[in-house]
């Protein structure tokens, strides 16, 4: 099974928003994976951000229930594709021994809502949505293709009721 880690900075926002939409986007391309996500450093918070919460109950998706957590070695142990916020977060998984081939930056870079207001936070989530999007595809296309490059291949990335 394909195992994808959302990562962001603090796991209060991006990540979960990123996390939560693909895991509707994936459903309806199809596509079969494990996924979570998950802080690039310390994170002290101990509950998604407020804003996060309220703009993905706008568009029918509840994160309210998302516990913020860091990086563990399990993660780095199973996961086939980093999906990454930022080149900054990129660089930070590079420093740690992640291969370059397994980090996707998502929609070339999304900047960080935290502390900012709904309108950021709206802004934040539309963007993430149009990536995660985008993503799936490019998933479907590897598949497609026979070029994901998986070491966990015992299972199908794709069921036939995908997009």
């Amino acid at each position: 099974m394909l195992h994808i880690l959302f990562v962001c900075t603090g796991n209060t926002c991006r990540s979960p928003m990123a996390k939560a939409i693909y895991a509707e986007k994936s459903e309806q391309y199809g596509i079969r994976s494990i996924f979570s996500s998950a802080a690039i450093g310390f994170s002290n918070e101990t509950s998604v951000s407020k804003n996060a919460v309220i703009v993905c109950n706008e568009i029918g998706i509840d994160i309210s229930d998302h516990k913020p957590r860091v990086i563990r070695q399990h993660d780095l142990d199973i996961t086939d594709i980093y999906v990454v916020m930022t080149n900054n977060h990129a660089e930070t998984l590079l420093s740690i021994g992640v291969p370059k081939n397994k980090i996707y930056i998502l929609g070339g870079g999304v900047p960080d809502p935290f502390g900012s207001d709904l309108i950021t936070y709206r802004r934040c989530r539309n963007d993430i949505e149009t990536a995660i999007d985008e993503f799936c595809k490019l998933i479907l296309q590897k598949v497609q293709n026979r070029t994901l490059k998986i070491s966990d291949n015992n299972e199908s990335y794709i069921t036939t009721t995908g997009a």
